[in-house]
């Protein structure tokens, strides 16, 4: 049974799963794409191509056409737990099956078949994103309950704490920029709770409070209070940050402490799911048989969880085996890099302890390996690394990013050492959780908290990058490395040897690993002793 998906809307993708395993999962954005790019239909094609045979199914999941998801549907929409729809259709002369679900099911069914809970195991799970809050039951054969809507756009609400402080910010009414949750994120860190002013009580109340998120986001309502255009970095954007951060989190711990009675593995999806704060928060409270999280929990498992759903709906299977590392092969289109290098980075022999030593002497290096990550955070496939001891380090890098200051860099770490470098439960090999920083040494990768992302890595997991962080580990004492996405600002993932070293050049990286294979520029290399 082989189903080609594709998601419509942004985070757009294309995705094939056959026989219930995950083939690929291209994302539009991928490969230098604009960030959030919806998918064309030269991705499609291009997906199609890799397909060997000709697909049982196309699934197209549910999204509305314009801003709102309460617009005109495209397949089954952007809202409902109706179970798919499949008709036949005529694709080129051939009779094909057409499936599609909604969009709130694509989040279900994503988390549920990614997750390690065997199917007809009752879960609940919790869905929220931009435009959806909500609370449900799946129980044994798959029938889904919604429990109880706990707050409309907890996404878009959580990101107007920091639209409403940023002078930058200008859009109309309702309309969010989708990359300032991860700003606020970063801005919580520098507060712990607070009891709130009567100012900030008051905004509190009409941006959370209010039934239609329109109503609330519209930045010029605010313009009497002193916080407003306060600037992104002030003291008042932080203590707002923190104070939004514990207000939705609690409303929805008090909704999931109430309404989930029995001791069921609890699944989360939507893009508030890449909040870490909020997922150790809730992986601590052991009320769970067991929390799982997606890497693609936001809207880049979209095309995944309609694929499965169409899956079930045919063979009455909605488990899926998969690997993080299913996205674009890299596309290497200089010929002659490999044997030569290319300009003036110039191919240096020696391998992984070659990499480790001239990381730990300080080199800031693009590392790129196999295929591309699924969801949106770099897991050592596509990524910048660096020695994780200095604050310096974390100032470049945030400027090689074209990011703010105040924004933290996550830290990649063997499994071997996890324990030892952060109070932490369990591995986290897809960078979704926060953790007590144990060693002052690290103060690259630690956040004004005292905490960081980690991801773990085993070697079954990603060989290449474990040896790399062994061989670091031996000279340094830390089996950890800074790891940031290696994308140019504003776009996805840089796919291809071209971009790789255009953005080397114009950002001063000091060198380049491909395949493990190392490119380091002559002053770099001067410097390490590889002249």
């Amino acid at each position: 049974m082989n189903i080609l998906s594709i998601k419509p809307g942004h985070d757009g993708q294309v995705c094939s799963i056959e026989d219930g395993a995950l083939v690929f999962s291209h994302e539009a954005e991928k490969n230098s794409g604009r960030r959030y790019a919806e998918a064309s239909a030269y991705d499609l094609l291009s997906a199609a191509g890799s397909v060997q045979e000709k697909p049982a199914a196309i699934a197209v999941s549910g999204w509305s056409v314009g801003a709102s998801p309460l617009g005109d549907p495209i397949g089954a929409g952007y809202l409902g737990l109706s179970t798919p729809r499949i008709t036949q259709w005529n694709f080129l002369g051939q009779n094909i099956l057409l499936g599609t679900s909604s969009h709130e099911r694509s989040h279900l069914l994503c988390s549920y078949a990614m997750s390690p809970f065997p199917q007809g195991e009752p879960c609940y799970a919790l869905i929220w994103e931009g435009f959806l809050g909500a609370i449900y039951k799946i129980d044994a054969g798959l029938n889904i309950s919604k429990l109880v809507e706990v707050m409309r756009a907890p996404g878009d609400r959580y990101a107007f704490a920091h639209a409403i402080v940023d002078p930058a910010f200008s859009l109309p009414a309702g309309k969010m920029r989708l990359s300032d949750a991860g700003k606020v994120m970063a801005l919580a860190g520098f507060y712990r709770t607070v009891e709130p002013s009567p100012e900030e009580a008051e905004l509190l109340i009409r941006v959370l409070n209010s039934s239609e998120p329109s109503d609330c986001l519209d930045k010029a309502k605010y313009s009497h209070l002193d916080l407003y255009d306060s600037g992104i970095a002030s003291d008042s954007s932080k203590r707002l940050a923190r104070l939004v951060t514990d207000e939705i989190f609690g409303r929805f711990f008090e909704a999931l402490d109430r309404n989930c009675k029995e001791k069921y593995p609890l699944l989360i999806g939507g893009g508030c799911g890449l909040n870490c704060e909020w997922n150790s928060r809730l992986l601590q409270l052991g009320k769970f048989a067991g929390v799982f999280i997606p890497p693609c929990c936001n809207d880049t498992g979209s095309a995944i969880g309609t694929a499965v759903d169409i899956q079930w709906a045919l063979t009455g299977k909605a488990k899926l085996i998969w690997n993080v590392y299913a996205g674009q092969d890299f596309e290497d289109d200089l010929s002659a890099i490999r044997s030569a290098g290319t300009g003036d980075f110039r191919l240096v022999g020696g391998g992984l302890p070659i990499i480790a030593e001239a990381l730990r002497s300080g080199k800031i290096m693009a590392w790129v390996s196999g295929r591309c990550e699924i969801g949106p955070r770099a897991l050592g496939n596509r990524s910048i690394l660096a020695a994780p001891f200095l604050s310096d380090t974390r100032d470049r890098l945030n400027r090689i990013k074209q990011r703010e200051c105040f924004r933290p860099i996550a830290p990649v770490c063997m499994e071997e050492d996890l324990m030892r470098c952060f109070e932490i439960g369990g591995t986290s090999p897809y960078m979704l959780q926060f953790a007590k920083v144990t060693s002052p040494k690290l103060g690259a990768i630690t956040h004004v908290d005292g905490t960081a992302r980690p991801q773990s890595v085993s070697r079954a997991q990603n060989a290449l990058l474990h040896d790399l962080l062994f061989e670091f580990r031996k000279i340094s004492g830390y089996g950890v490395l800074c790891n940031t996405s290696l994308n140019f600002k504003g776009c996805g993932f840089i796919n291809r040897s071209t971009d790789l070293f255009r953005f080397a050049r114009e950002f001063g990286l000091d060198g380049v690993v491909i395949e493990g294979a190392l490119f380091l520029r002559p002053e770099s290399m001067i410097e390490s002793g590889h002249a």
